[in-house]
């Protein structure tokens, strides 16, 4: 399962869902951003597992790149909630065609359907 979250902001992005994230601050290694943005975006903490997908270029945002990152729930029992953001949703392989991606994200929708069913294949051989 992915877990994807609605924009409320800006109006042209309102409605429309993405992966958790953000910008890597100076000084701050990509990982380090992915645990810090799922603090700040979901009110939970995460481990990094790894990439998934290829670099996406941002549009209107020069050298600016959208990387795909795996993570868990350091708590598994911990709930994210949508603390920036309308909604959070968990999606499963049937459930990432029935969300309205950003379009930046939606060019990963390949990759993240791959994680979905590597997810699912091995849970269902434990």
């Amino acid at each position: 399962m992915l877990l994807a979250q609605q924009r409320c902001c800006p109006a042209r992005h309102a409605g429309r869902w993405e992966l958790p994230g953000g910008r890597v601050e100076p000084g701050e290694d990509e990982a380090a951003a992915v645990v810090r943005e799922c603090r700040e975006e979901l009110g939970v903490d995460v481990r990094v597992a790894g990439r998934f997908g290829t670099d996406v270029p941002i549009p209107g945002e020069p050298g600016m790149l959208l990387r795909g990152y795996l993570a868990t729930l350091a708590d598994p029992s911990a709930v994210p909630w949508p603390v920036e953001h309308r909604a959070v949703r968990w999606l499963g392989a049937e459930g990432l065609t029935e969300v309205d991606w950003l379009a930046t994200d939606r060019l990963l929708l390949d990759a993240m359907r791959g994680v979905v069913e590597e997810d699912r294949r091995r849970a269902l051989s434990e």
